[in-house]
């Protein structure tokens, strides 16, 4: 039996994993494996349960729950790893083989000691991200773990992958080291390190005019966000770049990532970072807890051009007469998962953002285990955030990911205050009440999708074999999701004909459609989630959508006379178009995308595999 701390909480035993059920046992498990082999004091694993503000009763009822731990071990067949009680407090023991954490620092203490060879070096660091299985304790509902912890491991990943990616420009293998760093450096846009070697990478392929683009992108962020300049090996590398100088590989490769020290019973303070990283400019991972944040510029914003210019006439409008200078605002942009709501509100927050000088903030309207976060959460976090604002300076906040209109109401009051919410749900009830607009989006138009393929691969290769290109943006049915998973995986595969990729990608788009090294990355996934947040029998009409004839999206189908399927039940039609899973017609009112179509396909014969098996 295997303890899988790096992702949402859960036992392996061999291929069979079981994520375990949000409770207080698994907290106290997680506290206790975040610093296994050393003893965690009573007083900590309290606080990790309860929080701050403890019951009376804690200590009596922290015994409670390791006798429950203790029961769902037993449960669940796990033998060979005990609690123990020790003076001040527990200890549980773990190693490599029986805790993931411990195998990724092991790992990568294997990785520093193979310095001298570079080929043996990356593998075995690549090795060691493989364990990282998504977001980051998903599964544990402790704040003060999310808060104390979560970031000091996301910083062993962090040097990790900043290692791999250093290591892969050394190796010459620039095109390989793209993927990794086009995710970095928007996860984390004020970590320098990854936007040097992402510049690098960029130089070094051949591709100077957008190493360029890049750099002048940073450079704006750190001066308009933080008010900072680009650090000196920045600003060098931009010279070296203008002056075409040969970069080459000798010297990309830096000194190598530092094993973690092993955990004491109180936690320790995050490792420095080995790069200059702005403080409070990163944005969080999907595996720490959400928050407010500075509104991250997006990658390769494509298309949308009528939506976006909307948007921000809207937003930025005069007050209308006798309003009295006060013009509350909201803008809602609904759609399926996947769609680009977040990158169209964000796209459009830095278009308007000499509008709002009193600030543009995004805030994750969502945990990482999908639970809806509340209101009153949500408000206290804005007003700490955003601070005092002066009388007539407007603030922009971009709510992302909201789950009712509950959700937004107690956020519209401020007089001064512009929304933009993005949510898969059609919030009817949120515009009848409080007016705003709404920007319904659908998948990318043929043109669209064919200037996402120009801006992330090049013109040079897109141009190459433009029919191709087209094909490949019809087998991902124009949707944005896709599109960025395909061109993150062609950015892998520089010698890849886009020809090639056609067959490749037509083979089973469903399962070439995701990103091998982090599998929270795929369409499949994607979709997975959206039914995971429905209600059940909503779910379960989908799939019986999904599997049977369109027609069942209109009028029963008839056969010799017989109603042999059912049409499914208008207000439930309803329900799963304002979710975003079907959308508007022709033909018939409904429609569902292709891939989606072929995901519920795909779902429905596994279940009914696994039912025959039974």
């Amino acid at each position: 039996m295997r303890f899988q701390l790096l992702g949402p909480l859960a036992l392996a035993d061999g291929p069979d994993v079981v994520v375990l059920q949000p409770s207080k046992p698994v907290i106290l498990l997680a506290a206790l494996l975040l610093h296994a082999n050393s003893t965690v004091s009573a007083d900590y694993l309290q606080r990790a349960v309860w929080g701050e503000d403890q019951p009376a009763t804690a200590r009596a009822a922290l015994q409670t729950c390791v006798l429950r731990l203790r029961r769902l071990f037993t449960k669940h067949g796990v033998t060979g790893t005990s609690i123990e009680a020790v003076p001040g407090g527990y200890r549980i023991t773990a190693g490599p083989p029986t805790l993931d954490l411990l195998g990724f620092r092991d790992q990568v203490r294997r990785a520093t000691a193979l310095a001298g060879d570079p080929e043996a070096e990356l593998y075995t660091l690549k090795d060691a991200l493989s364990l990282w299985q998504g977001s980051l304790l998903a599964n544990v509902r402790s704040d003060v773990l999310h808060r104390d912890e979560v970031p000091r491991l996301s910083e062993e990943r962090l040097r990790a992958v900043e290692r791999v990616c250093d290591l892969l420009l050394g190796l010459g293998r620039c095109g390989e080291a793209l993927v990794d760093l086009w995710t970095a450096t928007r996860v984390y846009p004020g970590h320098e390190r990854f936007h040097e070697q992402l510049i690098e990478a960029l130089y070094r392929t051949g591709r100077q005019s957008q190493a360029l683009a890049e750099y002048r992108r940073v450079k704006g962020f750190l001066l308009d966000e933080l008010g900072v300049d680009p650090s000196p090996s920045l600003r060098q590398l931009e010279l070296s770049i203008l002056r075409g100088e040969d970069l080459g590989a000798g010297g990309a490769v830096r000194a190598a990532v530092e094993p973690a020290p092993a955990p004491a019973s109180a936690p320790a303070p995050a490792p420095r970072a080995t790069s200059r990283v702005i403080q409070g400019a990163a944005v969080p991972l999907p595996a720490a807890a959400p928050g407010a944040g500075p509104v991250p510029a997006v990658p390769h914003f494509t298309g949308r051009e009528a939506e976006a210019a909307a948007m921000a006439a809207r937003l930025t409008a005069p007050p209308p007469p006798g309003a009295d200078g006060q013009r509350p605002l909201t803008v809602l942009v609904s759609g399926a998962p996947g769609i680009g709501k977040s990158a169209l509100a964000q796209h459009v927050a830095h278009l308007v953002r000499d509008s709002f000088p009193a600030g543009r903030l995004l805030v994750r309207m969502t945990r990482a285990d999908g639970h809806p976060r509340t209101a009153d959460e949500v408000a206290a976090e804005v007003g700490a955030a955003l601070g005092p604002v002066r009388a007539g300076e407007r603030a922009l906040l971009v709510l992302d990911d909201v789950v009712d209109a509950d959700q937004v109401r107690p956020l519209l009051t401020p007089p001064d205050l512009a929304v933009v919410v993005t949510s898969r749900m059609g919030l009817g009830g949120l515009i009848a009440t409080h007016g705003g607009w709404v920007h319904r989006l659908t998948a990318f138009t043929e043109a669209e999708s064919y200037a996402l393929l120009l801006a992330a691969l090049g013109t040079e290769r897109v141009e190459a074999e433009p029919r191709a290109a087209r094909q490949l943006t019809a087998l991902c049915g124009h949707f944005p999701a896709a599109l960025r998973i395909l061109t993150a995986r062609l950015l892998t595969r520089p010698g890849l004909r886009l020809g090639d990729a056609v067959g490749w990608l037509g083979d089973d788009p469903l399962a070439r459609l995701t990103l091998t090294d982090s599998p929270d990355h795929s369409v499949s996934g994607l979709f997975d989630r959206a039914l995971d947040r429905l209600d059940p029998r909503l779910s379960e009409a989908l799939l019986r959508i999904g599997a049977g004839p369109p027609e069942l999206l209109g009028e029963a189908i008839k056969t010799d006379g017989k109603q042999n399927h059912p049409p499914v039940p208008e207000d439930v039609l309803e329900q799963l178009a304002d979710a975003g899973l079907l959308e508007d017609g022709p033909p018939g009112p409904y429609r569902i995308h292709d891939l989606l179509r072929a995901h519920l396909r795909r779902t429905v014969r596994i279940r009914n595999r696994r039912t025959e098996k039974v």
